[in-house]
């Protein structure tokens, strides 16, 4: 009998029955956009010199006092330990002061993550269920839409208008919310303020109607302030802004302000009574921040707000070199955006649709390096960051040809 079985077993007859499917990465997965970013640097791979106005980057390193917070840290002991879910105590305290203090949010919780990436994906996990609808503002910021995708909302990413001032279109989500299409269930809309991919800070009674019209429905309100620093009041655009209430959650980061990128430090302001799910998915995810990068944005903190807007100040002159380049070459009114954050929407002239094939020459012919719209929703578009390179090298960074008619880049 047995020498059946092991017959039926051996290796030809058990291969072909098990090869009927390969094993294959997940749907939600492969539903998932590619990163951009990702494509970008496979783009670029064995190319020299490029100039990148692409990745949302600073070109300053952090304060001294975080760097030398790093070295000390080594050899500390408990740097090389596990600290709590949601972060060092002592980070935690300081940011619930500054959030009190500087963004007027009292009364909320705090989880320090590993870049606010990471807190948005945490969020989407603790608010959403498979069938929730989410709502994004074309042009998005497109980690957002991936951290929806690969959680299984992939088809129930609803993406919004904006307006003709890159602002998202709260009216537009009045009236979605009060006639939704049958069996659409929104449950969280995301806003970025200042926007990335637009550059816009969103204006306080903008916010603040945005919330009203959340409570009212019963959906969430998630806030995603990384660019909060990046104001400039000086040449008459609003600061920035924040609101609160139990249906909002507020997003930050260290990353860019504090030149911290790859220390990976964010943080979520949230209501109380979220804590208990948050901790869930912080838990299985990456049970705690890194210690070391966490000890660096305390000492970070002590530069704080005023070492961040000197740095800021300086990128004025980065914006119009970046502006006066492209409308030099697309004409006036090429460029939207611009009263926040680190980025510019540019406009591509008809018959360039094809904005990857765009950017791809770009890099290839003037060594400059963009995002192509399409990958926020905007295609036929450019996001343009004008914080990764000091005045010098963004005086270089021009898009002269297009005009001119270029390569084939129509298909």
């Amino acid at each position: 009998m047995f020498g059946h079985l092991r017959s039926w077993l051996r290796p030809g007859l058990w291969g072909r029955a098990m090869a009927s499917e390969a094993p294959r990465p997940s749907k939600r997965i492969r539903l998932t956009d590619e990163p951009c970013i990702v494509a970008m640097q496979r783009m670029l791979r064995g190319k020299e010199g490029i100039m990148s106005l692409a990745q949302g980057i600073v070109h300053w390193a952090p304060p001294p006092e975080a760097l030398e917070a790093v070295r000390t840290a080594a050899d500390e002991p408990d740097t090389n330990s596990y600290c709590a879910d949601d972060g060092l105590p002592s980070l935690r305290a300081a940011l619930k002061e500054k959030l009190r203090k500087e963004n007027g949010l009292d009364g909320v919780e705090v989880m320090v993550t590993a870049g606010a990436n990471q807190g948005y994906t945490n969020l989407v996990c603790a608010l959403l269920d498979e069938e929730d609808s989410a709502v994004l503002f074309r042009p998005f910021y497109f980690n957002h839409r991936m951290a929806l995708q690969m959680t299984g909302g992939h088809a129930n990413v609803v993406l919004a208008p904006s307006t003709k001032d890159y602002l998202p279109d709260v009216e537009w989500v009045e009236q979605r919310l009060s006639q939704p299409p049958s069996g659409e269930r929104i449950r969280m809309i995301t806003i970025v303020n200042p926007g990335n991919p637009t550059g816009m800070i969103i204006p306080k009674a903008l916010l603040e109607r945005f919330s009203a019209v959340c409570q009212r429905h019963g959906v969430w309100l998630v806030v995603d302030n990384t660019y909060e620093h990046f104001t400039y009041e000086e040449e008459g655009h609003a600061p920035h802004a924040c609101i609160s209430g139990d249906h909002v959650v507020n997003v930050f980061s260290f990353s860019k302000a504090f030149g911290m990128m790859g220390w990976r430090i964010g943080y979520l302001a949230f209501p109380p009574e979220l804590t208990p799910e948050l901790m869930k998915v912080q838990d299985t995810i990456a049970i705690c921040p890194a210690v070391a990068s966490q000890k660096a944005a305390l000492a970070a903190m002590e530069s704080g707000r005023p070492w961040v807007k000197e740095r800021v100040r300086g990128l004025s002159e980065n914006r119009r070199l970046v502006v006066a380049a492209v409308e030099e070459t697309l004409g006036k009114g090429a460029v939207a955006g611009g009263s926040g954050a680190i980025y510019l929407m540019a406009k591509l002239p008809a018959g360039f649709e094809n904005d990857t094939r765009v950017v791809e020459w770009l890099s290839d012919k003037h060594r400059v390096c963009a995002i192509p719209g399409s990958a926020c929703g905007a295609p036929g578009e450019l996001r343009l960051c004008y914080a990764n390179l000091p005045p010098a090298k963004c005086a270089q960074a021009g898009l002269a040809e297009l005009v001119k008619g270029g390569p084939d880049l129509v298909q």
